[in-house]
């Protein structure tokens, strides 16, 4: 089984490469590419970006009421994700050295970079900022829950977990005490070079 496994992880990693080169080819059809994380637009598409922009005023005129006054209450969970970022970036500052994993790139995870497209309105960018930002703490924090659990506890559930981080896969079997002994500390090691 363990055989089976392994091709199955680097299975993934070739498709991960593919979908890497896909990415790239689907920049290419949208006309931008990437210099240094810096968004390069080619000639003339902002332009036609800002001709499909549709104006805030008309966006709001076009939004249900109920929408609206919904707004401060997605806006006010900005505090809690702000807390979990601090603590969290806290957390892995001050654990991680000691127990010898690597620290997570917290701009791995929050990307905030929607607002580069002329075709979004104001109110559309905002949005786009916020979303990146709260989708991207919960990613990060996830990425150091996951570094977490693996040195610490590395064993599967008994029930199936929905939505497991990337290193539950490698993690012993419920119930295989000879395989959480011989692999605990293989599993540790790992973390001192996690892969990207």
């Amino acid at each position: 089984m363990p055989e089976t496994l392994e091709k199955l992880q680097a299975r993934l990693a070739e498709i991960e490469t593919q979908i890497e080169a896909e990415w790239d080819k689907r920049r290419a059809e949208m006309r931008y590419h990437l210099e240094r994380r810096k968004i390069v637009f080619d000639q003339g598409i902002k332009d036609a970006h800002r001709q499909m922009r549709v104006r805030w005023s008309t966006f709001l005129r076009r939004t249900r009421p109920m929408v609206v006054l919904t707004a401060p209450v997605i806006y006010s969970v900005v505090i809690p994700l702000a807390l979990l970022d601090l603590f969290v970036t806290l957390y892995q500052w001050i654990c991680f050295p000691i127990y010898g994993i690597a620290k997570v790139r917290r701009g791995d995870y929050i990307v905030i970079d929607r607002q580069n497209l002329a075709y979004l309105n104001a109110i559309q960018k905002f949005n786009c900022v916020y979303c990146g930002y709260g989708n991207g703490v919960i990613a990060y924090a996830r990425e150091v829950a996951g570094r977490t659990e693996k040195f610490w506890c590395p064993i599967k559930h008994a029930h199936r977990v929905k939505g497991t981080h990337r290193y539950y896969g490698e993690f012993p079997e419920f119930g295989d005490a000879k395989a959480y002994r011989e692999q605990s500390d293989r599993l540790r090691e790992e973390l001192r070079n996690p892969p990207e």
